[in-house]
C-alpha cells in the first residue's frame, strides 16, 4: 500500500471516530487486528456494539467508497466480529454492522480541497 493511500485511510479513520463521537457513540476499541484481518473501529451506542467498517475515497472514479465493500469483506468482518464477541468480557446483548463512506476529493494529507463527505449507513449488513 502506498504511503498517501495508507495516510488518506488513517485520516479516514479519524473523521469517521470523531463523526460517532459527535453521534453519541462511545469508541471502543480501534484498528483491531488478528491473523485473519482487521476491525476499523468498534463502538457503542447504548447497549448495542456496533462493527464498523471505514472506506475513504479521494476519488469515485471506480465507485463510491461505500460501493468498494464486497461480499467476501462482508463475510470476513462478520466472522471478526463472531471471534471478537467470543472473548468478550461481558456478554453483549446485541450488535450490528455499521458503515462509514467517506468521500475527500483529494489524496494529499494536508490540505483538502473539498470539505470530506461523510455517509453513515447504520445496519449495513
Amino acid at each position: 500500500m502506498s504511503e498517501s493511500r495508507r495516510l488518506l485511510g488513517q485520516r479516514g479513520e479519524k473523521l469517521a471516530e470523531s463523526y460517532l463521537v459527535n453521534k453519541g457513540l462511545r469508541i471502543v476499541d480501534r484498528n483491531v487486528r488478528t491473523k485473519r484481518g482487521e476491525i476499523d473501529l468498534i463502538a457503542l451506542d447504548g447497549t448495542c456494539m456496533v462493527f464498523v467498517e471505514v472506506r475513504t475515497r479521494s476519488s469515485q472514479m471506480f465507485g463510491t467508497a461505500a460501493e468498494s465493500i464486497t461480499w467476501k469483506k462482508k463475510q470476513k468482518l462478520r466472522e471478526l466480529a463472531i471471534e471478537y464477541l467470543h472473548q468478550a468480557s461481558q456478554p453483549v446483548p446485541s450488535f450490528r454492522f455499521d458503515v462509514i463512506a467517506i468521500f475527500t476529493g483529494t489524496s494529499r494529507g494536508d490540505e483538502d480541497l473539498m470539505k470530506p463527505v461523510i455517509e453513515h449507513y447504520e445496519s449495513a449488513f
